[in-house]
């Protein structure tokens, strides 16, 4: 059985991921960590049988004899818990999206003695869309990425679109160019991503997270759009990644991997 903790336990995706752990037959949560909530019982912020106490720092999880830590905070708490993962030996399982190539390089080179895993979308069909996207962009001459969060989300684009684009960019060289040359009101066109493949970010209250892929070629369209409704879909890919997380050196970006072979 594999000892989980949870960065960020109180939080929506935090408590949500604790109620998937604690229900897994395979898995055992043993500690949860938010210091904003420090001392409540879990079970007042996440739907868990077992009595356990919000713990303030990191330093809980060894106390708890942690094995795998699960994260989903912010860009900057999550730097600094993957720090504290590295130095002491903890897999660490990664939902926060925004890192830069400079934090990836860092992690690739202080996860030694375990593991780091950062998705930046847990549910299987975002995947699925991302690598559809993908196997389709060398047969289509213009692209763009739509996604569309609530209005809690603090980063745009999402993480999800722009590995969507640079894999898109990856798959192919041969984008038409922009044809636009008045932008009525600025950004209209949206981001420029990889290969100019524009990436537009939409904030409505009620959504949850979902993205649309659009290419286009003579006389024809595709459109690939994936939708999560509920925070309940990421759950099978978190507890996919908490079993697997151990078995992948280094540090891996994605669940293709998982998934694919």
């Amino acid at each position: 059985m594999i000892r989980v903790g949870v960065f960020g336990a109180a939080g929506r995706m935090g408590a949500t991921v604790c109620e998937a752990v604690a229900g897994d037959p395979a898995l055992k949560l043993v500690a949860a960590v938010d210091p904003l909530h420090a001392g409540l019982d879990l079970h007042h912020v996440a739907q868990v049988e077992d009595t356990l106490q919000v713990g303030a720092s990191a330093a809980t999880l060894l106390d708890a004899q942690a094995e795998v830590v699960v994260d989903f905070t912010h860009l900057d708490a999550a730097r600094d818990n993957l720090a504290f993962a590295a130095e002491h030996g903890l897999h660490a399982v990664v939902g926060t999206t925004g890192f830069t190539d400079e934090d990836l390089e860092r992690f690739a080179s202080t996860f030694t003695s375990s593991s780091c895993l950062i998705v930046p979308n847990f549910a299987i069909g975002a995947v699925l869309m991302m690598r559809f996207a993908e196997l389709a962009a060398p047969w289509f001459e213009t692209a763009e990425v739509i996604e569309l969060h609530h209005d809690q989300k603090l980063d745009a684009p999402s993480g999800t679109a722009m590995l969507t684009a640079e894999r898109m960019a990856a798959a192919s060289s041969e984008w038409t160019e922009d044809p636009t040359r008045t932008e009525v009101i600025a950004g209209a066109r949206g981001a420029k991503g990889p290969q100019g493949i524009p990436i537009h970010s939409v904030r409505v209250r009620g959504m949850v997270a979902h993205q649309e892929v659009l290419l286009g070629t003579t006389g024809q369209t595709l459109s690939i759009r994936h939708d999560s409704y509920d925070r309940s879909s990421f759950m099978p890919g978190v507890l996919l990644a908490v079993k697997q997380v151990g078995q992948r050196p280094g540090l891996t970006v994605g669940l293709d991997d998982l998934l694919f072979g």
